[in-house]
């Protein structure tokens, strides 16, 4: 979810105070492993987490928890820097312009911090005949573990892209990275951009 409202500047997540400097690390990497990957012709997958602008899919818990951790007590759906926080069609929960969908790359909205959850990734995963993930983006310990969990549920082998995916506290991005290495990778596995690039060049 490499959206404005979680690491562009001015976007929810910087006007809350948190240094954007960890969520916006990710993108050079990411840069990087796009770059090399639309090349040799891998499918590319962006996902985006929002909500219909009248909020009919957004959970009461949810809403109630966003707002106890914004600022002035503005939560989802709000008037926010970029528009309405988190809300399809607004300028925050657009892509960032660095890693903006190239035209016919797959585009999954997301009511949830899962990729799986109410949406047809599943499907589309299947129909294109994917079975290996490789991982990038924000946050770590959020959105792109839960994600990581549902595709290791559903029998996709996982690589998450470590120097790729950023937290806002980077206590949990190290934690999220270790617990994916439990049980000889309970999860997958991770590794590096410049490792990952190394072994799709052999």
């Amino acid at each position: 979810d490499m959206q404005t409202d979680f690491c562009g500047v001015g976007g929810y997540v910087d006007k809350m105070g948190y240094d954007i400097s960890l969520t916006r690390k990710p993108i050079e990497p990411i840069r990087k492993v796009l770059e090399v990957m639309r090349k040799e012709g891998y499918h590319i997958m962006h996902t985006r987490e929002g909500h219909r602008p009248d909020l009919s899919d957004l959970p009461a818990n949810k809403r109630w928890r966003s707002c106890q951790i914004g600022t002035e007590g503005k939560g989802i759906g709000d008037k926010g820097p970029c528009g309405r926080i988190l809300v399809r069609g607004e300028e925050g929960w657009n892509i960032i312009p660095e890693l903006a969908p190239l035209e016919g790359e797959t585009i999954i909205d997301k009511p949830g911090k899962g990729s799986f959850y109410a949406t047809d990734l599943d499907m589309v995963l299947k129909m294109k005949g994917i079975q290996n993930i490789i991982l990038c983006g924000i946050t770590t310990d959020v959105c792109v573990h839960t994600t990581m969990r549902e595709a290791n549920d559903r029998g996709y082998e996982c690589l998450m892209t470590s120097d790729g995916t950023g937290a806002t506290d980077y206590g949990n991005h190290l934690a999220a990275l270790k617990m994916i290495t439990m049980q000889h990778g309970v999860f997958g596995t991770h590794a590096d951009s410049e490792a990952i690039l190394k072994a799709l060049s052999k």
